[in-house]
């Protein structure tokens, strides 16, 4: 069955990073887009940034545009999101999602099909 799992997630300084893992089982990996997603309490769940099945096509919300960037290892079955220069309003629990689709993603939750259980990123002093 397909499953999506993270990992990397943890309590980091302001200014720091992080890299979150999603680590996909159960299909054919590179023919799914995956979407990084967040959701604070209290607050709607926000796009962060997304690759398509090649890992030829990203897009980036635009809080995050310039500090973190998603990667694709289809080897691996893995994608990864390197988190740099993070803000305490980013503490949040962070989500992969997955849906086939090989040459473009989309940065709405609606469109996925399959979610992980989520890591829990805390940033503070």
């Amino acid at each position: 069955q397909l499953q999506l799992v993270e990992s990397g997630g943890g309590l980091v300084q302001p200014g720091g990073s992080l890299r979150l893992s999603c680590a996909a089982s159960g299909f054919t990996f590179e023919g799914y887009a995956v979407g990084w997603f967040r959701q604070a309490p209290g607050k709607e769940r926000e796009g962060v940034a997304c690759i398509s099945g090649s890992g030829g096509s990203t897009n980036y919300g635009d809080s995050v545009k310039g500090r973190f960037a998603i990667s694709r290892d289809n080897a691996k079955n893995t994608v990864y999101l390197q988190m740099n220069s993070l803000k305490p309003e980013e503490t949040a629990v962070y989500y992969c999602a997955a849906v086939p689709a090989v040459v473009m993603c989309l940065m709405a939750s609606t469109w996925y099909d399959y979610w992980g259980q989520g890591t829990q990123v805390t940033v503070s002093s």
